[in-house]
């Protein structure tokens, strides 16, 4: 009986923390893939400060003649819209 009760309290305390980690894992956006991306627009002239992933996209904050630009690329590395950030 004191078996199981220490199985329960382990899974109770251990449980919030594997679902907090889930939370912030991102599956989609690897050190590869990160490399990709910085590597695809430092070839166009951009400066990448930042990537994350978001809706099935990349997202790239990046700095391009002054000016900061949000970058949207697809799994492919294709650009799929970029935005003009004030």
């Amino acid at each position: 009986m004191t078996f199981n009760t220490l199985r329960v309290a382990a899974l109770v305390t251990l449980l919030p923390v594997a679902v907090w980690a889930s939370d912030y894992a991102k599956p989609g956006l690897t050190q590869e893939t990160e490399a990709q991306i910085r590597t695809t627009l430092s070839a166009q002239g951009y400066d990448v400060r930042k990537i994350d992933d978001e809706d099935g996209l990349f997202e790239a904050y990046a700095m391009k003649d002054g000016k900061r630009h949000e970058i949207y690329l697809d799994a492919d590395m294709n650009i799929v819209k970029i935005e003009l950030d004030d």
